[in-house]
């Protein structure tokens, strides 16, 4: 997806999150925004848990979502289950050959052509859990800026909740973002640029040096820190 696309994307389900909002709608809104943004999501949902321990699906993009987050319920295994009751974040490279979930697994992959998957845990004390669900048509195809992206809309997804993820791995990644916000202020400021044209600068010089953008962002600020001294 092109810088410009991405903008007006994070831009909507940013829009969607004011308040008064529909939940069932922002959410719908999310997964099918992540789909849209992330180059190696291609189907997405959100699992929610009742007090009672039911699991149920909310704003899938399409039927292979519904299908296989359902599997993963009646299994009891698989990587969406582990997000939303153990682990974190969960990310399988080849959901076929991984030995945790050896029934799930071969199923998915055979059934729902799905060849890797990756999974966020938000939490709402003291009995209510979610999880973020992301899946790819292809194994070994989501890349750490895949995952760092769709962790941004992991934590729009808790927010439209009003839940927290229980994730330090967030914490660095609004970190990150907090980072390129800064960055983008100062190059408007300092070039006389609007938002958009000062993202799509850092972008353009973080492909031209072959630097990662939040390298980028962060080289900007201490520059910045540095000369105010």
């Amino acid at each position: 997806m092109e810088v410009p696309e991405l903008l007006t994307v994070m831009h909507q389900v940013a829009l969607s999150l004011r308040f008064p909002m529909d939940v069932e709608q922002t959410l719908q809104g999310i997964t099918e925004a992540v789909v849209a943004a992330t180059p190696a999501i291609d189907h997405a949902s959100v699992s929610l848990t009742a007090k009672d321990g039911k699991i149920t699906t909310l704003a899938p993009t399409d039927d292979i979502a519904v299908r296989a987050d359902e599997l993963q319920y009646e299994l009891g295994e698989g990587p969406c289950l582990a997000a939303v009751l153990e682990e974190p974040v969960v990310q399988v490279d080849d959901i076929r050959t991984d030995l945790r979930w050896p029934v799930y697994g071969p199923r998915a992959a055979r059934d729902f052509g799905i060849g890797s998957q990756l999974a966020f845990q938000f939490r709402a004390e003291p009995h209510v859990r979610g999880g973020f669900n992301l899946y790819s048509d292809q194994p070994h195809s989501i890349s750490i800026e895949d995952r760092q992206l769709a962790m941004l809309f992991a934590n729009l997804a808790a927010a439209a909740l009003g839940w927290s993820r229980q994730d330090d791995t967030l914490h660095r990644a609004l970190e990150t973002r907090n980072g390129i916000g800064q960055a983008i202020g100062i190059v408007m400021e300092r070039y006389q640029l609007d938002p958009d044209r000062a993202f799509a600068f850092l972008v353009r010089t973080s492909q031209a040096g072959n630097i990662k953008l939040h390298r980028v962002a962060a080289g900007i600020v201490a520059d910045v820190a540095a000369k105010a001294r």
